[in-house]
This record gives structure tokens, C-alpha cells and sequence, in this order.
């Protein structure tokens, strides 16, 4: 157990007047939904299943020692774009951002790299023939990059503050990427770029909404970068936990929650799990209607993730490659939407679609001296117990020719693996539920965080604000749970 972790362990406390809030989860969401009610004078106490918190945001010696992985998200725009964590003095609790010389890079057959520059300038220059039209895409997004933050990560349906920026960023994140890539951009090269970041919604790119991932995170890339934590995914939890702590917290790991009937039925219970966690937790304090809809509730497609120690950097043709803390491979368009459509139509796909990272080109700290580590994953139907090692390596291999050279170990997280270690993430589901129209509207029904028990608030990704790490799912679902706790009393 780390010093962070067991710094939080203490008695089970309550405030005065019975403020007290019980929160199920210690990912990103939870962890900032307990820091809002302790931020309002609550005593919060957070149940953790696993034994090292934080969810998705875990850092764990998963091949040899002294390399250090990220068992889930790796690159964080929206975790320094979050306008939560913005507001939290997370620097003062260890975080430290660090900035790859470039965000992203996607290598190409011909030996190039289409590289994603964080400086629009540069951007512009880089992209060429299509340099001014991706700028005039992206710089209103960026420039106004928390307001448009603030109105895409809560629910769809409200009163927007912004409604100009809102409807610059909505129409055309609307629009289904294969469709508005080929009549906004003139070159092949951009047109895969924009693919790639597409890609991160898990939507076939013939999907409506599948430009939505291509605008959010291609802005957060020029707003704020696209940063890897020092250290690791459980910097930001360390600091999350750390901050709640000070305002009076306290976590329990290796907690496992069943069901609410052992704590007090006045307390407030924020939970960061699954719409179907939710119904075993909590079924019998719900209405029928609203465990149907429940049950509706579809998980997304799946993740098939490998950790890589290496004993030399990713030798990457495009040398440009080793600029970038992310790189996508994939090809071209056409390609990466042919992969992306086989996983919507339940296929796995042959040539995958594969999102990889390298953080110790950026941090040291990571492996031992001279080591490296690599993160990839691609995406597979929900549950799919096929083994896509070879077809991932394949594809690293494609664009980094000697990479299986390199590798010293992996260790392999099919679907499964990824649920026994998170039970968020439903077969392998790493966005919290499926992005259709539908559960993008309502999320996961019309009540978004709200439940029909006064007192049971959901704030998972599985609500507005959806997947990524930026807490503002927690936000919101705690900023309610008080609102409508102070006009119960």
C-alpha cells in the first residue's frame, strides 16, 4: 500500500447534523465527487474494492520491476483541461504535468508522420495545403477552451451559458467523422490525423458523433496539451486523495461495497460505479421504472490493452515519432475507419486500429535507467475473448520495424482482465456505456446523476460529462446531491 493511501485510513467519522456522505469509488469521478462534499462541510468517507485506489487511474508493476504502468488512460488533455481540477491546488499534492514536444504523431507507409503540433502556428505550418482551415477549425475552440469545457462536460440538455461556442464545437461534432474529415480537409495526410482522434470516441467513423472525440481532443491539444503526470496515472490520484484528506476525508481500500443497508439511511451516497453496479447496490431502494432503464443502459465496445518493458525507445521509422507521448496507428483514413467498423458490427478487426504511448522518453522515473515502457491498446467488440496480441504488434511492427527486439515483457489485459481489475469497466468497456445518440442524450436515463431514492446520486462516467479523466461527472453529481439535500432539509 502506498504512504498516500494509508495516510487516509482512519475511523469512521461523522460530521455534526448529520452532514455525512458515503462514496462508492475511488476513480478520478469519485474521488472529486468526495471532495466537493467535503468541500461543503460533510464528513465523507470513500469505499475503495481494489487495494490501490483510484480506478482507472492506477500506476502498477504489471511486467518487471521498476517499470511502472498506467493500468488505464495514459495521456491526460482533459485531466489538465478539467475545469474542476483546475480549480484544485493539485500541484501542492505532488502533481506535476510534463509536456511531450508534440502531442501526437501518426506514421504513415511512406515513412513520414503527420505530426500534431501544440502550438497553432506550427500546427499550420505542419499540416500544409490544410494548415488554415485546421486552424480556423480548432483556434475558437481552444482559445475559449474551459467555457467550452464547462458546457460539454455536464448535460447535453441545459441552458447554455455559450451558445455560439457550444454550436461552433456541436454542429459539426455531430457530424460522423469519415463524412466531415473528407469535405473539411483537402490532404490524405489530415484526413488520418483527424481519423485518429476520432477514433478516441469508440464509434464506427460512419457513426453520427463521431467527430465529437476529433474536436474535443484535437482542441484540448492546442488549449492544454495532451501531458503525461510525473510519475504516473496515480500522481493525480495521490493528489486527489491527498486534497480530500486535508478537507477531512477518509478513504478505505480494499472495501468492497455490496450493498447500502450497512450505513445510515440519511446519509448521502454518491457512486462512481456502473448502471448495472447501481441496480445490485441499491435495486430495492429504486423504483421499477427506473431499474428498467437501468438495465437498458448498453456498455460500449472493449479495450484489448498490452504493457510493454522495453529495453530501448520504440524504433520508430518516422523519427519524428519520438516527438509525441502518443501515437496512432492506423494508416489512413480509410483504414482506421474499416477497423473501427468491424468492432460496431461485433468483428475483430484484422489491422486494429492501435493507440500507444511511451512516457519514458518524458519521465525516467518510469523504468529503470536506460529501460523503457510502451502502452497499447485497440478496440475490440465488448467482451471479445480474442487475443489481438499479434495483431497489435503487427501494427506497431508496420511503423517500427525491430520493435519486437525491444521487448523484455508484456503483459496482456484482455476484456476480462480489465473487469476483474476495474468492475467499471464492463467487458472491457473503458467510456462507461456505449456512445450512442441515445445514451449520449440521456446518460444513463433523463435524471442524468439523480436516482428515484432522494439520497442515491450516480457519478460514474457512465453520466454527462461521460469518459476520460476530468472529474467533472463527480462534480456535478455531488453540486446536485447538495442542491438537493439543502431544499430537503
Amino acid at each position: 500500500m502506498n504512504n498516500a493511501t494509508s495516510l487516509l485510513i482512519g475511523t469512521r467519522h461523522h460530521q455534526p447534523h448529520g452532514q455525512h456522505a458515503v462514496v462508492i469509488g475511488s476513480g478520478p469521478n469519485g474521488l472529486a465527487a468526495a471532495i466537493v462534499l467535503a468541500q461543503a462541510g460533510y464528513g465523507v468517507e470513500v469505499h475503495e474494492a481494489q487495494a490501490e485506489i483510484g480506478g482507472g487511474a492506477r500506476t502498477l508493476p504489471l511486467t518487471l520491476p521498476g517499470f511502472q504502468h498506467d493500468f488505464g488512460s495514459a495521456i491526460y488533455p482533459m485531466g489538465i483541461g478539467s475545469p474542476f481540477f483546475s480549480s484544485l491546488p493539485l500541484d501542492q499534492h505532488g502533481l506535476e504535468w510534463i509536456h511531450p514536444p508534440a502531442p501526437l504523431a501518426h506514421p504513415l507507409d511512406d515513412g513520414t508522420a503527420v505530426m500534431l503540433e501544440r502550438d497553432l502556428k506550427d500546427a499550420e505550418h505542419a499540416l500544409g495545403a490544410d494548415g488554415k482551415r485546421w486552424r480556423s477549425l480548432f483556434e475558437p475552440l481552444a482559445d475559449h477552451w474551459m467555457q467550452l469545457a464547462e458546457e460539454v462536460l455536464q448535460p447535453i440538455v441545459h441552458l447554455p451559458r455559450r451558445p455560439f461556442l457550444l454550436a461552433r464545437f456541436g454542429i459539426p461534432a455531430l457530424m460522423p467523422a469519415r463524412f466531415f474529415s473528407n469535405i473539411f480537409f483537402k490532404d490524405a495526410r489530415t484526413r488520418a490525423l483527424f481519423a485518429g482522434i476520432a477514433g478516441h470516441s469508440f464509434l464506427a467513423l460512419d457513426a453520427p458523433l463521431s467527430s465529437s472525440a476529433g474536436l474535443l481532443l484535437g482542441a484540448a491539444a492546442h488549449a492544454v496539451g495532451w501531458p503525461i503526470p510525473r510519475g504516473g496515472a496515480q500522481s493525480i490520484t495521490r493528489a486527489l486523495a491527498a486534497l480530500l484528506s486535508e478537507l477531512g476525508g477518509v478513504i478505505y481500500p480494499n472495501s468492497p461495497v455490496t450493498n447500502l443497508n450497512g450505513f445510515s439511511c440519511d446519509s448521502l451516497f454518491l457512486c462512481d460505479v456502473s448502471p448495472h453496479q447501481l441496480l445490485s447496490l441499491t435495486g430495492h431502494r429504486l423504483t421499477q421504472g427506473f431499474q428498467q432503464n437501468l438495465r437498458k443502459f448498453k456498455p460500449g465496445p472493449g479495450a484489448f490493452k498490452i504493457d510493454y518493458a522495453l529495453s530501448a525507445p520504440t524504433p520508430w521509422r518516422a523519427s519524428a515519432c519520438s516527438r509525441a507521448g502518443t501515437v496512432h496507428l492506423g494508416g489512413t483514413l480509410e483504414e482506421i475507419a474499416t477497423s473501427e467498423r468491424a468492432v460496431a458490427q461485433g468483428q475483430n478487426p484484422e489491422r486494429p486500429f492501435v493507440l500507444i504511448t511511451q512516457p519514458t522518453l518524458f519521465d525516467a522515473t518510469r523504468a529503470p535507467e536506460g529501460k523503457h515502457i510502451a502502452w497499447a491498446y485497440c478496440h475490440v467488440p465488448n467482451g471479445s475473448t480474442v487475443d489481438m496480441t499479434d495483431r497489435i504488434e503487427a501494427q506497431i511492427e508496420r511503423f517500427a520495424p525491430g520493435f519486437r527486439d525491444c521487448v523484455l515483457a508484456r503483459h496482456v489485459s484482455s476484456p476480462a482482465i480489465l473487469e476483474s481489475m476495474d468492475a467499471n469497466l464492463i467487458g472491457g468497456d473503458i467510456s462507461g456505456g456505449a456512445m450512442t445518440l441515445r445514451q449520449t442524450l440521456l446518460r444513463p436515463s433523463w435524471r442524468s446523476y439523480a436516482t428515484t431514492d432522494s439520497n442515491i446520486f450516480l457519478c460514474s462516467s457512465s453520466t454527462p460529462g461521460m469518459g476520460g479523466v476530468h472529474g467533472m461527472c463527480g462534480y456535478h453529481a455531488a453540486r446536485l446531491a447538495l442542491a438537493r439535500a439543502k431544499v430537503g432539509k
